[in-house]
């Protein structure tokens, strides 16, 4: 959908760089980006630097850069623009119970697409005299905290990501156990905590398990998942409201 949308824009000065974030590598994302066989930069952020740095808190977010590299939006919720989000359907039968509870719940959520693709499309004709295009100060104001909590967050989600790459599985979940704790906001840290925890029988649904499928709940190490989360939270409320 981003190839798409970049084949409109492209020639009118716009790039769009897609970043993966995931612990796991390349081998994670390459099937996605083969699939879209995207022509412009998809890149993969094993570190999450994205999110330590820029304040991606979950996906899909958007940063605007502009042509001095300087951030004129910071990381905000990023729905393609063009076409219209469809209605909400029911799960395909025969899923395995986990999936179709995430599917349900993701129907749920909702996205300002004409909003942020009328500020995008507003951007890219009138450039820093858009009225979307923010200054530094506004940048910085809207750009979420980056308190202590925040930074210890960090170390400890780095941490957990190289203990569990070297094996050490029991001290990584520790350590994600933490960064959530610190961080309980920041859906891109426990996405790839939640997602490292998927039981072998997940089969091609591994990588979008993000919590205990059935007779793995009492293994379950983390004190959430991701549908516990968003039912408590309110589906609706999972994305902040577009922000002029």
């Amino acid at each position: 959908m981003w190839q798409a949308f970049r084949n409109e824009v492209h020639t009118r000065g716009l790039e769009i760089v897609t970043v993966g974030m995931d612990t796991l590598g390349a081998e994670s994302c390459r099937p996605f980006i083969e699939a879209a066989n995207a022509e412009h930069p998809s890149l993969i952020d094993i570190n999450h630097v994205m999110a330590e740095r820029f304040g991606v808190i979950n996906i899909p977010n958007g940063i605007w850069i502009d042509e001095e590299g300087i951030i004129v939006r910071p990381a905000e919720p990023a729905p393609v623009p063009g076409g219209k989000t469809p209605p909400p359907s029911a799960p395909p039968v025969g899923l395995p119970q986990r999936m179709a509870d995430i599917m349900t719940e993701a129907s749920k959520i909702v996205t300002d697409r004409d909003s942020y693709s009328a500020a995008l499309y507003d951007w890219i004709e009138n450039g820093s005299k858009s009225k979307f295009a923010l200054s530094p100060e506004e940048v910085i104001a809207r750009s979420g905290n980056r308190d202590t909590s925040t930074a210890e967050a960090s170390a400890h989600f780095s941490l957990a990501q190289h203990l569990w790459n070297a094996g050490h599985r029991d001290a990584a979940i520790k350590h994600f156990r933490e960064t959530h704790r610190l961080q309980p906001d920041n859906f891109s840290y426990k996405r790839q905590a939640w997602s490292l925890m998927a039981p072998p029988e997940a089969g091609p649904f591994a990588r979008f398990i993000q919590g205990p499928m059935e007779g793995q709940e009492s293994d379950w190490p983390f004190e959430s998942d991701w549908v516990t989360d968003v039912r408590a939270m309110g589906a609706e409320n999972y994305y902040p409201s577009f922000k002029e």
